[in-house]
């Protein structure tokens, strides 16, 4: 092609000279791998990565050099065999057709060199090398390696809470005074950060021996303990019965001849109780719950336990325990059973209420503080009403059965006096009543409420950037790789004298290749959103508020701002998907629900929620049967927490399922 210095044409014709001989000595572990590393490829064509849509997935960090030599021959339908230089392996990175990524590899560079060799090598690959990078190919679809599993998870704060409210109907939440816990993954279950700190055990301690005392404060007024009479094996009967429930399984007979042992050190039944529960409590059997053991006669308590977490956020009860001993988990057709009847148990509320707040990152937005001067009606009872308008809202979506991909598309909300005036809306008549949202504003479900707009600014002002990635993160499951070391992110300020729009600013973002290949897939998101002020209030241009100056105190404190009204272009695109161009958020609504990315992702952020991890090449089948069932129950949530369960637990029904993200690459 013109100006082409190294055509692939000449490269294949001196590897055909050379004979497939020579064509064999090359390395795609050697050679080519390490340019695409260091041209940030990885980073982006993964199966949670911002081109997860495409083609292209790369192997893992932890991949042996054969399964990395086998990911560089299943480049080849990446590559046209019969015209080299038109293949997308070529083409995108160097940028000669549009790659969301932008240039990754300069035109007529060694690294150019390396990769025209490679292409001009698979061009000439053997049948039977053909066939290796087909099975390649198949066995990432279906998913291999063995599923990980974790034997033991500690409690979450908001799981010990809950459990201690069953097991001893105690009121209060200890767990508020533990330490702040971590998000990884999105989840604050995710296992691997479930660790205990001495300062976390010296909490749980401390706790034990209130608890154990309070239960008894006015006698045994909770019917703790079975028996009455002293000198009657109460002891046992005691350990027996509330050692099943704290641990959530049978206790084996030296648990039982110790705990026995130490009830009975005590003169009268109560004390005794007590002290058994204070020890119980600070056990590692009840502080961690089983997700699996070796031990047979538990695998089915281990299941009640993962059944009890995952959907209630909270310990089994004696209905789970008993179908547990009874062996009705241990058939497809009991454990569905059992997962419906406990999704109809009002405790379902409980878990699906945990998971959303972690998912939508309640955290954020009760943590936000914002300028009063500059946003009067921003109140902590506000803050607290948006938590409860999108708990209410996906609340209404899963118990009705409704289709779930509205989470994207709904144009009302549920609503109190305090967001009705963010709204612009007149009040319900009761307090989160369901209400219309003006068609004006082009709002669109969660896109559209205050939480996800008050979240994703900053106490000053909106922020395109935080809004885009939120919507790659959390409703992509798209992860975007941080600015790399020492990049200024700070913008040009915005005074008033010269104020200007927020995609103005940003266009430092475009011209600077450090930063231009993540913020351009990103900030045209959250340009969708401008209009949308730090509170999630609408305005027709965009508002800029700026503090008058003043060194009188008291006249600082009670200053209305100045305002400037700036004309916004709301344009934006999401690379990578198809059809993405948009201009406000319903739009970006739209696009989202009929987007199989975002379906998925739904999928897999319950998956992330439920197993306390992120998903690996193992549990693909798991995912692509839930997605499926998902899709085919017209995205009804229920019918898809009983699949992922019933995947799990019994493998997935049909193992050639598709990836809903195997599409073509664009």
């Amino acid at each position: 092609m013109p100006g082409w210095t190294l055509p692939l044409a000449s490269i294949l014709g001196a590897a055909l000279i050379a004979g497939s001989a020579c064509a064999q000595e090359l390395s795609f572990t050697g050679q080519l791998y390490p340019v695409l590393q260091k041209a940030g490829c990885p980073n982006c064509h993964n199966p949670n990565g911002v081109a997860s849509a495409t083609r292209l997935h790369f192997p893992d960090e932890e991949a042996p050099p054969a399964r990395i030599e086998a990911f560089g021959k299943s480049l080849v339908e990446l590559v046209d065999r019969n015209n080299p230089d038109n293949s997308l392996l070529l083409l995108k990175p160097t940028n000669r057709v549009p790659h969301a990524g932008g240039l990754r590899i300069a035109k007529d560079s060694p690294e150019e060199v390396s990769l025209r060799t490679w292409i001009a090598h698979l061009a000439n690959l053997s049948e039977p090398d053909l066939e290796a990078a087909k099975r390649y190919k198949q066995e990432e679809s279906a998913g291999r390696g063995v599923m990980q599993t974790a034997v033991l998870r500690r409690l979450t704060h908001s799981q010990y809470n809950n459990t201690i409210h069953d097991l001893l109907h105690e009121a209060s939440s200890p767990a508020s005074q533990f330490p702040l816990e971590d998000f990884v993954n999105g989840f604050k279950d995710q296992y691997e950060a479930l660790s205990i700190t001495p300062i976390q055990g010296e909490a749980y301690s401390l706790a034990a021996t209130k608890l154990a005392a309070n239960a008894f404060r006015r006698g045994d007024s909770r019917g703790l303990v079975p028996c009455r009479s002293e000198g009657t094996g109460c002891g046992e009967k005691f350990v027996r019965a509330f050692g099943l429930r704290a641990f959530r399984r049978p206790l084996t007979a030296k648990e039982l001849a110790r705990y026995s042992a130490l009830f009975e050190t005590q003169l009268d039944n109560i004390r005794g109780a007590q002290l058994v529960i204070e020890a119980m409590l600070q056990s590692p059997n009840f502080l961690f719950w089983l997700d699996d053991t070796p031990n047979p006669s538990w695998k089915a308590y281990a299941t009640a336990s993962r059944l009890s977490y995952f959907l209630w956020n909270t310990m089994p009860d004696d209905a789970l325990l008993a179908s547990a001993a009874s062996g009705e988990l241990g058939t497809p057709a009991g454990l569905e059973r059992v997962a419906r009847r406990m999704l109809a148990d009002p405790r379902a509320h409980q878990g699906l209420d945990e998971f959303v707040s972690e998912w939508l990152r309640f955290d954020r937005v009760l943590t936000a503080a914002r300028e009063r001067r500059m946003y009067p009606l921003f109140t902590r009872e506000l803050v607290t009403a948006m938590t409860d308008e999108a708990r209410r809202f996906i609340g209404d979506l899963v118990w009705n059965r409704k289709d779930f991909t509205e989470a994207f598309t709904a144009n009302y909300s549920f609503i109190n006096s305090d967001l009705a005036a963010i709204y612009k809306v007149r009040p319900p008549r009761r307090d989160f009543d369901r209400a219309e949202l003006p068609v004006s504003d082009e709002r669109a479900g969660l896109l559209g409420q205050t939480l996800f707009l008050t979240l994703t600014s900053k106490p000053e002002g909106t922020a395109p950037t935080g809004r885009g990635l939120f919507i790659r993160e959390q409703f992509l499951c798209q992860h975007v790789p941080p600015p790399p070391p020492g990049v200024d992110t700070n913008l040009p300020p915005v005074t008033q004298d010269r104020p200007v729009t927020n995609r103005e600013r940003m266009a430092m973002h475009a011209t600077n290749k450090m930063c231009a290949g993540c913020h351009s897939l990103i900030d045209p998101i959250g340009f969708a959103f401008e209009k949308f002020d730090a509170i999630g209030m609408h305005h027709d241009k965009m508002q800029l508020l700026f503090m008058p100056v003043s060194k009188n105190a008291v006249a600082a404190r009670t200053a209305k701002p100045d305002e400037v009204l700036l004309e916004v272009d709301t344009t934006g695109s999401i690379a990578g998907l198809k059809n993405a161009n948009f201009t406000n958020p319903r739009e970006v609504g739209e696009l989202l629900a009929r987007t199989p990315q975002c379906q998925e992702c739904v999928v897999k952020q319950v998956f992330r929620y439920m197993a306390g991890r992120q998903e690996t090449p193992a549990d693909q089948p798991v995912l692509n049967q839930a997605f499926e069932e998902f899709r085919g129950s017209r995205f009804n949530f229920q019918d898809m927490l009983v699949s992922l369960i019933k995947a799990r637990e019994f493998g997935p029904a049909n193992k050639e399922t598709h990836v809903a993200s195997n599409y073509q690459a664009h």
